[in-house]
């Protein structure tokens, strides 16, 4: 049996192989949304720690991408945060207590969850590429040494990189995000809910994110993990990792935290840049903890050096990671069209809509396979 916790240079640069999808929509939501700086990479570390003494694998902690847009483009309260996030954890903790979650995952086909995977990798692509856009000789060269470096696996990949990008970021004089290091630390807890927050928080951000949720930071991160660590993850559960998104929510967000899951996508990152063990999230959670008390013109002000276009190469790695799997390529020749009709509209749309359509087809393709064998 192998051990829980491993410590060697491959967790280590496990341990940052997420940072292309965390700093981008952590920062941004401090810098642009004007979160509380503390509260948030405390957030994190907290639970990116009890994670990794729970499941004792490189299950990823992510800010949940729906909501993080939503501050990034129409802007939310901190009140309004606290109320969707507390009512998200409600729901995940009801839908892992009662076993309602693990009946969802049943009723998924394989088919339809190849091409959710493969349409959640294909828009992680072109984050990562748009990322790259910015600057993009920058984002090249992060690539370049990250793409060599993998080529040999005792050495620290994504450490050469980031060191790459934030060299070549700081030689370019790359601007910092601004951050609020005066922000109070509670602001959610100044004033009581009213129903225009509920209302805002409802419609803005708790329906939206709650199908993303359940796809991908909860059924395929299940899969993943299965398909990485075999019976290592047997206790990587679909309630279980509704139940631990639900207290995490429930728990940190009310405090200033930013809303946040797990992810199939962080996973394989984790995992395709070294991570087998809970030393990964151990690391990270740890790293964000010495962050989050450091005074913020420092830790996050050394995050925030790091260029948008380097993170955006370690994210584009990711991508190819979850979208192009072993599932992919063994699934029979009928299955492909509910492959790229999932896909399709999980990359148009979004997860839940891919689901449904994905559903759809799978339920076409079984009474076409049914007439035509009759």
């Amino acid at each position: 049996m192998k051990t829980a916790f491993a410590f060697n240079l491959r967790e280590l640069n496990g341990a940052l192989g997420d940072l292309g999808t965390l700093l981008p929509l952590m920062l941004g939501s401090i810098a642009i949304g004007g979160l509380a700086p503390v509260p948030v990479v405390l957030g994190f570390a907290v639970f990116y720690l009890g994670t990794a003494f729970y499941y004792r694998l490189p299950i990823p902690v992510q800010p949940m991408k729906a909501v993080a847009a939503v501050i990034l483009t129409a802007g939310m309260s901190p009140l309004e945060l606290a109320i969707a996030g507390a009512t998200i954890g409600v729901v995940l903790l009801i839908l892992g207590l009662t076993g309602w979650i693990a009946r969802l995952n049943r009723l998924i086909p394989q088919s339809v969850l190849a091409g959710l995977q493969l349409g959640l990798g294909a828009l992680l692509a072109l984050t990562s590429l748009s990322l790259m856009a910015e600057q993009a000789w920058l984002g090249i060269a992060t690539l370049s040494v990250l793409l060599v470096t993998m080529r040999f696996p005792r050495w620290p990949s994504v450490v050469l990189a980031l060191v790459t990008a934030w060299g070549l970021g700081h030689f370019q004089a790359a601007s910092a995000p601004l951050i609020d290091t005066g922000a109070p630390w509670f602001p959610a807890l100044a004033s009581w809910p009213d129903m225009q927050s509920v209302e805002r928080a409802m419609s803005m951000l708790v329906l939206p994110q709650l199908s993303l949720t359940v796809t991908n930071a909860i059924v395929l991160t299940t899969l993943v993990a299965g398909d990485y660590f075999g019976e290592r993850a047997a206790h990587v559960t679909p309630a279980r990792l509704s139940v631990s998104s639900g207290l995490a929510n429930l728990v940190l967000t009310p405090l200033g935290a930013l809303p946040m899951c797990h992810g199939a996508g962080g996973l394989a990152a984790h995992y395709r840049f070294g991570a087998r063990t809970g030393t990964a999230p151990l690391l990270l959670g740890g790293l964000l903890l010495v962050v989050a008390c450091l005074p913020p013109q420092w830790g996050l002000g050394w995050l925030a050096g790091i260029p948008s276009a380097g993170l955006g190469a370690l994210l584009l790695v990711a991508a190819w990671q979850l979208a192009v799997t072993k599932r992919l390529f063994d699934s029979n020749p009928s299955c492909w069209p509910v492959i790229a009709v999932t896909a399709v509209v999980t990359l148009a749309l979004d997860p839940f809509w891919g689901l449904v359509a994905g559903g759809i087809a799978e339920g076409g393709r079984i009474s076409w396979r049914r007439r035509h064998h009759a």
